[in-house]
């Protein structure tokens, strides 16, 4: 197995999905405004799925998509891409 050390190692991909990370785990997801509790739609990457606790999804693997998985309350538990 690869030795991975984050930022010597890591690949692009993994630098987008910590940033992300960042940026909306513990917010919820908003139709218009962004503030220190929500995160605006349009503010996400084209390339982008919301999933809920529950729903279905295609298992094809597309790189540059964002998947942000919510919570039942809404607020976001952690991101991925693919």
């Amino acid at each position: 197995m690869p030795l991975v050390v984050p930022g010597v190692t890591a690949n692009n991909l993994d630098e987008k999905t910590q940033e992300w990370t960042n940026k909306l785990v513990g917010k919820t997801i908003s139709d218009d405004q962004s503030n220190e509790t929500c995160f605006c739609k349009k503010d996400l990457p084209e390339q982008h799925r919301v999933i809920q606790p529950g729903m279905m999804v295609t298992k094809d693997f597309q790189p540059e998509r964002l998947n942000v998985h919510v919570n039942e309350d809404g607020t976001v538990s952690h991101v991925s891409h693919g």
